[in-house]
């Protein structure tokens, strides 16, 4: 007799619809987890653009000798939200428990004269908005740094409330 079929959230659907499958949680470079449960909440620590265990691009964003486009890096920020919905995933065990993304908060490494980060993190919120739709909507910071971790332009956390 064969195994059932594995059920697929109908987060996980829409991230379908939209090319995109779920990856397996990036592995903390440091001393910490990807993600953690206190009450109904899932809190995950900065989750970078990596996909198959790389950085796609580097730099700064903004900067014109060799930096980072915002197109690009509104992507990559996208490519988090997608790595902190698999941080999520990883605590909760189904994306349909989410009830709501409480708040998420975006750091883009910015050249000095770059300040279009809101543009930027939008690529978070879009991506969040559009496979949880009302559950989506949530308070944001984006913050221009200097630097981020392997020298990634873009870095999103989420805080997401559960059922």
């Amino acid at each position: 007799m064969a195994a059932p079929e594995p059920v697929i959230s109908a987060v996980e659907a829409r991230l379908a619809e939209r090319g995109i499958t779920l990856p397996g949680v990036v592995p903390p470079l440091a001393a910490y987890v990807p993600a953690v449960v206190s009450g109904n909440h899932v809190y995950t620590s900065g989750q970078l653009p990596m996909i198959d265990g790389k950085l796609p691009a580097s730099g700064k964003v903004g900067a014109v000798d060799g930096g980072v486009d915002a197109e690009t890096a509104t992507a990559l920020a996208a490519t988090c939200a997608v790595n902190a919905l698999a941080a999520i995933k990883s605590q909760i065990g189904d994306l349909d428990r989410i009830t709501r993304i409480v708040k998420v908060v975006g750091f883009v490494a910015s050249d000095p004269s770059f300040t279009g980060q809101p543009g930027v993190v939008n690529g978070a919120s879009e991506l969040l908005g559009s496979v949880l739709g009302d559950a989506g909507v949530h308070a944001r910071s984006a913050v221009g740094v200097s630097v981020l971790p392997l020298d990634s332009p873009v870095e999103v956390e989420v805080i997401a409330e559960f059922i």
